[in-house]
């Protein structure tokens, strides 16, 4: 004889678990990218490498119709402001990869005198996963995307709403 515990027999998922499955699986990336790391991103959305596979195919033109920013190249001073705007016009809940040394540090334009360029995305916007390299390969680009996924599946929204200056 079976004893009762309350548990109900079938099991449902919470809505936010279920949403957040289809978020990671259906990533929109916006059409962007700084410098030498856009052609491997671009590499990435061929056919050889496809990131149809991972549901995160669809290159969107428009920061309205994304969820993802993938930060892909060196952001100078003058296109910060512009990087921050796209980033803001883009409905939430949102997310961003800093892909590239430049994109990450400055990379090698970055140096104490210099002037020029801002020494990481995560200055000016929240960035959620970094793929490093120079150029990194569109292999650490699918990983990171694929970290991505893990980071939504597991943990809903990654991080809280900040201000960004």
């Amino acid at each position: 004889m079976e004893t009762k515990t309350g548990e109900p027999l079938i099991k449902i998922g919470l809505l936010e678990e279920a949403l957040n499955l289809a978020r990671a699986n259906s990533l929109w990336p916006m059409t962007f990218g700084l410098a030498c790391c856009a052609i491997e991103m671009m590499a990435a959305g061929a056919a050889r490498f496809d990131l149809d596979r991972f549901g995160a195919g669809v290159f969107r033109p428009s920061p309205r119709q994304s969820d993802l920013m993938i930060v892909a190249g060196t952001i100078s001073k003058k296109m910060a402001p512009a990087v921050v705007r796209l980033w803001e016009q883009m409905p939430a809940p949102k997310w961003v990869i800093a892909m590239g040394n430049c994109a990450i540090s400055g990379g090698p334009f970055y140096y104490p005198t210099q002037y020029a360029i801002v020494p990481g995305a995560d200055l000016i916007i929240p960035v959620d996963v970094y793929v490093p390299g120079c150029p990194p390969r569109p292999e650490g680009l699918i990983e990171g995307i694929l970290h991505l996924e893990e980071k939504i599946t597991k943990r809903g929204r990654l991080r809280k709403f900040r201000d960004v200056k």
